[in-house]
């Protein structure tokens, strides 16, 4: 069940992410309402995860979800760029969160 929370709670960071990306800059009062409470909703969700994982293993993995999520995002919604160099990147994190899965918890 911990990593179980521990993936939504990874998902819920692209979802504040994104969120907070249309608040542009807070300006945008339900966009910025809605990504805190999204990030507050994740913390709770690794937090409920750390009682079970190891906390190096559960933060990298919850960030390393949360980072390659934002980044296809960018990419997909928002318009960034898909260098090379770019996706490569977002390829070695994916490798890292495997290993950490398979090796570290």
């Amino acid at each position: 069940m911990a990593w179980a929370f521990l993936v939504i709670a990874g998902l819920l960071e692209i979802a504040w992410s994104s969120a907070l990306k249309n608040a542009d800059g807070l300006r945008r009062p339900g966009w910025s309402v809605t990504g805190i409470a999204l990030a507050v909703l994740s913390l709770a969700l690794l937090s409920v995860a750390l009682r079970d994982l190891p906390v190096g293993t559960a933060y990298a993995i919850w960030v390393g979800i949360g980072t390659v999520g934002v980044a296809v995002t960018g990419i997909l919604a928002f318009g960034d760029r898909a260098t090379p160099v770019r996706l490569l990147s977002i390829a070695a994190v994916v490798v890292g969160i495997g290993g950490l899965k398979l090796l570290g918890g």
